[in-house]
């Protein structure tokens, strides 16, 4: 349009002082090179054009100031960097109290706009900021075919999502680049339901080792378990823990061998809340152990009170389309207290062990405790000096610099 505007401006004056003949050749080629109607062509050649005046918009006021942004890059430190969609609930419940244990310094207006702000707003705020911060292998294990057939298969659908204990179990291997010899592994537990998350380091993967993390997490469920579902490994389907999930009246069932979205639930757990708090390094001493499990004390009650989950609530397919609908974020402690399937007694205990965490506090010891990890296994993996190293009984190998300074002094 705007061509076609510069086009008709040099074509004027031309028209206005020509005689009819000339009008009729203008008006032909100007039809043609715009397509518009003879009339519509008249009209805009004849008369002189209307002079506009632009109007000039002021700049928008800035609803989320710098202040808003500051607070917010801080909060979202505090909460593990989540999305807009899943901090928006966390900042309207927490940030009143971040206030009042003094995690978090901002003045009213600032704390009133963080309670109010949208997860597109949120994002948009942070775009900028996650810029800046830049924040398998294959075996085949042996099958017991008797004791297979007794656990029956059991698929994703086949679940209720919205009854309470039906946790799914997995192995995470802290091996680094090899299995050879014995390592830490990570027993991961997660409920359908409410998406409340269980981890117990344990040293090797033996039947013993795997009933004892199994009972651990047992004991630290605020809810009664109800049935298991492992995968195919022969570590969790063994006679040893199918002695205990009858003693201990649970149900057991297993996925399909090699589909590993049977077990989606515990397959996601894996990666936010194991290997990118542990890392993929190798781990298997006992202090790294020790460590371990002190991490995921911490990082158990953070994830499972302060981080809001999405589930999905229905998908719909429209004209080989699927359009999935998500239920409002909300964490696993508030999806336990609003199930209505826990004792009262487990509701009070729970509500008073809501109230007694900082989760800045809580931050900020997971953290540490991430950091110690690192050091631990950096202080492993430091090579020997070349001075130090013997080859031989009695023969130690010296560097060039050495030799010289032992030939220097003998020759003085």
């Amino acid at each position: 349009m705007h061509s076609r505007e510069q086009y008709l401006e040099r074509v004027r004056d031309e028209y206005r002082n020509a005689d009819k003949k000339n009008k009729t050749r203008l008006l032909n080629e100007a039809r043609k090179r715009t397509r518009l109607n003879r009339k519509v062509l008249i009209g805009k050649l004849a008369h002189p054009a209307a002079i506009r005046q632009q109007k000039k918009r002021g700049p928008r006021q800035r609803t989320y100031t710098r202040e808003v942004q500051a607070a917010l890059i801080q909060v979202w430190g505090v909460f593990d960097y989540p999305c807009g969609q899943r901090l928006a609930p966390a900042l309207r419940k927490e940030i009143g109290r971040l206030r009042r244990a003094k995690e978090l310094l901002c003045s009213d207006a600032v704390a009133a706009k963080l309670e109010t702000i949208s997860p597109r707003s949120i994002d948009r705020l942070l775009e900028r900021e996650k810029r800046v911060r830049c924040l398998r292998q294959n075996r085949n294990p042996s099958v017991h075919p008797l004791l297979y057939q007794k656990v029956p298969v059991k698929v994703a659908s086949e679940w209720d999502p919205t009854e309470v204990g039906n946790i799914q179990l997995d192995y995470v291997f802290h091996c680094g680049r090899s299995t050879a010899g014995e390592y830490v592994h990570t027993l991961s537990a997660a409920d359908i339901a409410t998406g409340w998350w269980e981890g117990e380091a344990i040293m090797g993967r033996s039947q013993v080792a795997t009933k004892a993390g199994m009972e651990c997490i047992r004991q630290r469920l605020p809810f009664r378990i109800r049935e298991v579902h492992p995968d195919n490994d022969s570590g969790m389907i063994n006679d040893l823990v199918w002695g205990y999930c009858k003693d201990a009246k649970i149900k057991m069932s297993r996925s399909r061998p090699y589909q590993k979205n049977d077990n989606c639930w515990v397959e996601q757990r894996n990666w936010t809340h194991v290997r990118k708090v542990a890392g993929y390094r190798r781990l298997d001493t006992a202090g790294e152990l020790a460590i371990l499990r002190e991490l995921y004390q911490s990082v158990t009650l953070y994830k499972n009170f302060f981080q809001p989950t999405i589930k999905l609530a229905e998908k719909i397919r429209v004209k080989g389309k699927i359009h999935r609908k998500y239920d409002e974020p909300r964490t696993p402690f508030q999806r336990v207290m609003e199930s209505g399937q826990i004792s009262p007694a487990a509701r009070k205990r729970l509500q008073a062990q809501y109230e007694s965490l900082n989760v800045a506090a809580l931050h900020r010891r997971m953290e540490e405790s991430k950091i110690r990890l690192f050091k631990a296994t950096e202080a492993k993996n430091t090579p020997e000096p070349a001075g130090a190293r013997r080859r031989g009984r009695g023969i130690q190998v010296v560097g060039v610099a050495q030799r010289l300074a032992q030939r220097r002094a003998g020759s003085q």
